[in-house]
């Protein structure tokens, strides 16, 4: 292997979302303490950091996505002890803690923002985006992602401020230095108190050019972030990944040069849009085209060869769950869970397993009153206004609602899942009785014991670190399959994307080494895929 591979290009993340992970006082809202007592179970899996969703103090209109104070902890969750607790328990297990940073934004209610609230004249005033303007008439058309106006009239400024989200989480001005400064500042404190890394959400945004309707990509965004990587990571034995929603190969190739001027990887989303119409939003749902998928896996996957790193996932918070969206939640759960995780682990890049994922955790059918999440509920009364009918809108927001990846975590088949003794703050999906970590645990041909392997052969291989990817049968949409190749070792992954059996080249695999790895109990025969079935050969 190059000597010059970071630890974090061979390791293995799982995202924790704290509030639906696990309850430690009954409250129904999972917490750190919660997290602290599952730590040997997160250590069980192989991997070798957490990215822990936001626990800093907040309103929580958006879950915590909105900060009110970035050096406190919000009492949903416990408090600062707790949160050192954590790291210094993670640490001892050799497991580093990723802490998810919102640096676009504040919460409204964030002592920043009640300053700059407070007159123009105000030493905060211009930590954030203000536009003079009239009541009713915002400064431009630009559009909220939570659906109305990006702006909001204050009438005792006479001005309006911009918020990319809810109108609780004002855009912070990152063109005055003394935001850049604060916001480094509190990185490194956080640095300081023994976190591992950071998760930067909508990082590509904090140079948005509200003039120019410019959202991401702003002109100064490469130049803030050289800044930030100075100031903060370098000199740090630190992972940062950014949420870049507008990143291409080339863009990637900036945020994850290998100099380590910027960050260690990006989340790009080329693969998640996939299944929505041209042009629409993902509410407007469309089959997923199989050969655009392969193509936008092959791209990153040769474009960022040594000149970047990829971010691997299938699922986070945002994004419901994988099995559900292109497997089969089924009669084929486990097959194409395991197949699609096959997928993943056999790409370049670090993967990323969402807690609940490794269980093979499906997407919940709930009504539009059981769910909890600001966006569902504002696209619900957005399209009931334009005249969808509410089947069509309740179809879409089964398929890709953000609740469906927050359900709390199913731990055994006892009362609510062994998540919380209270009342949970989201339904538990109904199907926690059969699926479970407990009943896994048992089970030595289970998702999360699939999972475990995976994860244990990654970091034994270097082959899934370096090799180059070359695509199999690059004509066939029923099938992914590729190789990679370092020189010394040769893997090769066979998948059958389908609920059918299909045909599969024998010869293809008479030169591919010998059996690794397959989501059958029994060694298949050749010439033949049977449903979903996923294949590792090593050479």
């Amino acid at each position: 292997m190059n000597t010059n591979t970071k630890w974090w290009q061979k390791s293995v993340i799982y995202e924790v979302y704290p509030r639906s992970f696990k309850d430690s006082n009954g409250d129904g809202i999972g917490d750190l303490a919660g997290l602290v007592s599952k730590l040997d179970y997160i250590q069980s899996l192989g991997v070798d950091a957490i990215w822990l969703g936001p626990v800093f103090k907040s309103p929580q209109d958006d879950n915590g996505y909105d900060i009110s104070d970035y050096q406190d902890i919000d009492p949903l969750f416990g408090n600062l002890e707790d949160m050192k607790t954590l790291l210094r328990e993670a640490n001892a297990r050799d497991i580093r803690i990723i802490v998810d940073m919102v640096l676009n934004h504040t919460s409204d209610e964030h002592p920043w923002f009640v300053e700059a609230k407070s007159g123009r004249d105000n030493p905060k005033h211009d930590w954030y985006v203000w536009r003079d303007g009239e009541p009713g008439c915002p400064p431009n058309e630009m559009r909220s992602c939570f659906g109305g106006s990006a702006w909001e009239y204050v009438p005792e400024l006479g001005q309006y401020y911009l918020h990319q989200y809810s109108v609780k989480q004002p855009d912070l001005n990152w063109d005055n230095p003394e935001v850049r400064q604060a916001l480094f500042d509190m990185m490194n404190w956080w640095a300081d108190q023994g976190a591992g890394g950071f998760r930067l959400d909508v990082i590509d945004s904090v140079a948005k050019e509200p003039d120019k309707m410019i959202t991401a990509e702003g002109t100064n965004l490469h130049k803030y972030i050289k800044e930030m990587s100075a100031a903060v990571f370098q000199g740090r034995d630190l992972v940062v990944v950014g949420e870049c929603w507008s990143a291409t190969p080339e863009t990637a190739k900036l945020w994850s040069n290998p100099d380590g001027s910027e960050l260690s990887m990006v989340f790009q989303f080329e693969h998640i849009v996939l299944d929505q119409q041209p042009g629409k939003d993902k509410w407007d749902l469309a089959p997923l085209p199989m050969a655009k998928l392969k193509k936008v896996i092959a791209k990153w996957q040769q474009e960022l060869n040594g000149k970047g790193w990829n971010s691997l996932f299938w699922e986070n918070h945002d994004v419901p769950r994988i099995v559900s969206r292109w497997g089969n939640d089924k009669e084929y759960r486990e097959k194409s869970a395991k197949m699609l995780a096959t997928i993943l682990f056999g790409l370049q890049g670090t993967p990323y397993i969402f807690q609940g994922q490794e269980l093979g955790m499906t997407n919940a059918c709930y009504e539009l009153e059981e769910y909890r999440d600001i966006e569902i509920r504002n696209i619900a009364a957005e399209r009931l206004a334009e005249g969808y009918t509410m089947e069509s809108i309740m179809e879409s927001i089964h398929a890709k609602g953000r609740d469906n990846a927050r359900t709390p975590m199913q731990w055994n088949a006892g009362e609510n899942a062994g998540f919380t003794t209270g009342e949970p703050w989201l339904k538990i999906n109904p199907n926690y009785t059969e699926i479970n970590v407990e009943a896994q645990e048992a089970d030595p041909h289970s998702v999360l014991n699939y999972y475990r392997y995976l994860v244990a052969l990654r970091k034994r291989e270097d082959v899934f670190v370096d090799g180059d990817y070359q695509e199999i049968l690059t004509e066939r949409e029923d099938v992914i399959a590729y190789s990679r190749d370092n020189g010394s070792r040769k893997l090769t992954v066979v998948t059958n994307f389908t609920g059918e059996t299909v045909d599969f080249p024998a010869e293809i695999l008479e030169n591919a080494g010998e059996p690794e790895l397959c989501n059958y109990s029994d060694w298949p025969v050749d010439g033949k895929l049977r449903p979903y079935e996923a294949r590792m050969y090593l050479k």
